[in-house]
């Protein structure tokens, strides 16, 4: 009788831990977070298109990626404790490739819309812009707004936002370029009537492109530019901001600013 009462137990007991057991194979394993990823590997993986000036690009006595969302990443990598590694990616493709997880973060002029957080997590913003036309010089038409683009070819990049605003607004043959040269060469050739593109980006153009064209008119609200990286992150999350927060108030990120702009790009305007 004591034989029954003991060993029942010990039956019973060893048949809980066998269930467990095969119940915690059949778990799926749960991803770590991207900060103790990117902290095990040591290095930060940051896609950019590498063909965006001022943003980013290739100097061309160098051959090295520079610009303002070059530095910019340096800067939080750096005070992360991270390493960076840059990913060159055509923009059509960028936000793909951050979604099958071929980098870690996009540091390329990503503007932060519903559609896209739906997709992705966010950090702060660290640019604020807004939409511009581009025209050729010899065009004496006034393009005040896109409505005033309907029946007119438009060039914007491929996957942008300014393709999203162009096509919302209908009646606009939109034509959209993998990068910003092919947009603005076929702008100069007369191929297309204007383009849109990001107001930052227009002002350095044009102090040193070549090409017969101009700035127009600013046809959208402020943007505000972020950098995506995958859902489920919170520890990076969290660390991202709070090193956005520290470069902008110690005055490194205003002071990139500056170099490429000559004016505070990273805040909002009051």
């Amino acid at each position: 009788m004591h034989a029954y009462h003991f060993s029942r137990p010990r039956q019973l007991l060893a048949r809980l831990i066998a269930v467990a057991a095969c119940a915690s194979l059949a778990l799926p394993a749960v991803a770590a977070d991207l900060l103790a990823t990117v902290k095990q590997r040591g290095a930060l993986r940051v896609a950019m298109e590498g063909t965006y000036p001022p943003f980013n690009f290739k100097d061309q006595k160098t051959g090295q990626l520079s610009g303002y969302d070059v530095d910019v990443a340096r800067l939080l990598a750096a005070r992360m404790g991270l390493k960076v590694e840059f990913v060159a990616t055509e923009w059509s493709a960028i936000l793909a490739g951050l979604g099958a997880g071929k980098y870690d973060v996009i540091v390329g002029q990503v503007g932060i819309t519903p559609q896209r957080q739906q997709a992705f997590d966010f950090s702060s913003p660290y640019t604020y812009s807004s939409p511009q036309l581009i025209v050729r010089k010899s065009d004496t038409a006034t393009y005040a707004s896109l409505d005033s683009l309907k029946g007119k070819k438009l060039g914007v990049g491929q996957g942008s936002i300014f393709e999203q605003q162009a096509k919302a607004v209908g009646g606009i043959e939109v034509k959209s370029y993998p990068a910003a040269p092919e947009n603005l060469q076929d702008l100069a050739n007369g191929r297309v009537d204007a383009a849109l593109n990001d107001s930052l980006m227009v002002a350095y153009l044009l102090k040193n492109s070549t090409l017969p064209i101009k700035a127009g008119a600013r046809v959208g609200k402020v943007e505000r530019m972020g950098i995506p990286f995958a859902k489920g992150n919170p520890q990076f999350a969290a660390a991202l901001d709070k090193t956005l927060a520290a470069v902008a108030a110690d005055g490194s990120l205003t002071a990139i600013s500056i170099k490429w702009f000559g004016t505070d790009v990273s805040r909002a305007a009051p």
